[in-house]
């Protein structure tokens, strides 16, 4: 799905880093290999505003370009309260908060694998 040279938990980890330097908030990884052939990876995370969830999801398709990853798709970039950005192997998914909670993506897929990103902020922690 993706690029042969880029592997999916590698993908994984270039989009968490993009989301980590422009300060998403608890970003969380599903594995749902055993679950679904549409994708290997969900990664969600929270954005603080509209235009920050925008923002996020604009570094991350800029990170991935720049190695060679060309996206499958994208939506909800023009309302900013959840952003998706389909990557093949993985899926971006970025929300406002009460976006997130009224979805409960992780609760969906509560069945895979999940892990926070280290350095993920939780929802109302300070952030630098």
């Amino acid at each position: 799905m993706t690029t042969p040279k880029m592997l999916s938990e590698d993908l994984v980890k270039l989009a968490i880093a993009a989301l980590e330097e422009i300060k998403a908030q608890d970003i969380v990884t599903i594995d749902v290999r055993e679950k679904t052939s549409i994708t290997d990876f969900m990664l969600i995370a929270s954005g603080t505003s509209s235009r920050h969830v925008k923002s996020l999801v604009d570094n991350v398709l800029e990170k991935v370009k720049e190695q060679g990853v060309r996206p499958l798709g994208s939506e909800g970039l023009d309302t900013g309260e959840w952003a998706l950005l389909d990557l093949g192997d993985i899926v971006v998914h970025v929300m406002l908060p009460t976006a997130r909670q009224f979805y409960d993506l992780e609760r969906l897929w509560q069945g895979a694998e999940q892990s926070r990103a280290q350095f993920s902020a939780e929802p109302g922690a300070e952030q630098e």
